[in-house]
């Protein structure tokens, strides 16, 4: 019997208008009425993730940031899994070398060190995962999304990074040349020894410590609750969820899933349009999957 839900957020459980549906919020509901738990694992840092959350009324643990980071139900850090400053350094020069614009998420909140870059790399971000969104729509939503984030703005991300109490968790970078730019330098980041990269999106890679993935994290989080892997249902549609998918006993790809990412999963459920989570949820249920 599945005792935990593990679902990403982008292209997975938000919809078309970045929200939670109510199908997919009545099929949570069902699920924890039964006492089975549930959380987010997301590429997003907690603050961004929070807002989707709280318009549904879903209070819950997180894993944040890929696995970096993991928070209980009440917002507790749990535990981060920081990228080590070498490192960063390291692949801060790689993406400076390329001119590929990137932002770093730290213990401190989110640096970047240009607005319209962030705007113009969120928006096509959007556009990625929602095949009808206009460009013109999806900078709308970016902008918007910057009113309700808090980024810190510098002149360099490098002068932050070296300051001692700062934690680098994430690295993500956006190109809108997308594999051709990304590729390349993808491949020499993750020849590094503790990194490692996935994607959330054609048009953008995302470095962390190579502990901090979301399959980790949710056997990390399986474990503290007494769980066995077999108990654990997992959902995503993109590479930084295949750890997670790969791992557990009930695992569901979104119809909207890159088709590689499909082949880490046990079942495929409908489209993040289509309230798939709900979907997938009900059916492991009724099914005893």
């Amino acid at each position: 019997m599945i005792k935990l839900i593990a679902s990403d957020m982008d292209g997975t459980l938000l919809n078309a208008q970045m929200l939670i549906s109510q199908e997919n919020i009545d099929a949570i509901r069902e699920a924890e009425a039964c006492g089975i738990e549930f959380m987010v694992a997301t590429g997003r840092n907690r603050q961004e993730a929070l807002s989707a959350l709280e318009e549904a009324g879903i209070e819950c643990a997180m894993i944040t940031l890929n696995g970096a980071q993991v928070f209980d139900k009440a917002g507790n850090s749990l535990f981060s899994v920081p990228i080590d400053k070498k490192e960063t350094n390291q692949i801060l020069g790689l993406l400076d070398e390329r001119n590929i614009y990137y932002e770093v998420s730290t213990n401190k909140g989110i640096y970047s060190e240009s607005q319209t870059q962030r705007i113009e790399s969120f928006a096509s971000m959007l556009t990625s995962h929602l095949d009808h969104l206009t460009y013109k729509m999806a900078i709308a939503m970016a902008a918007a999304n910057l009113k309700m984030l808090h980024i810190n703005y510098v002149d360099s991300i490098r002068e932050v990074v070296s300051q001692p109490e700062i934690e680098v968790l994430k690295i993500i970078c956006f190109s809108s040349e997308g594999p051709s730019i990304l590729g390349p330098v993808g491949k020499r980041i993750a020849d590094l020894d503790d990194v490692v990269v996935t994607s959330s999106g054609t048009n953008n890679i995302e470095i962390n410590h190579k502990n901090a993935q979301k399959g980790i994290a949710v056997a990390h989080v399986a474990k503290e609750h007494g769980f066995d892997l077999a108990e654990i249902m997992t959902i995503g549609d993109n590479f930084n969820d295949a750890s997670m998918l790969q791992l557990a006993g009930v695992s569901f790809a979104m119809g909207n899933a890159e088709i590689e990412v499909k082949d880490y999963a046990k079942y495929v459920t409908d489209t993040n349009l289509e309230h798939g989570v709900g979907k997938a949820i009900l059916r492991a249920m009724a099914e005893n999957l």
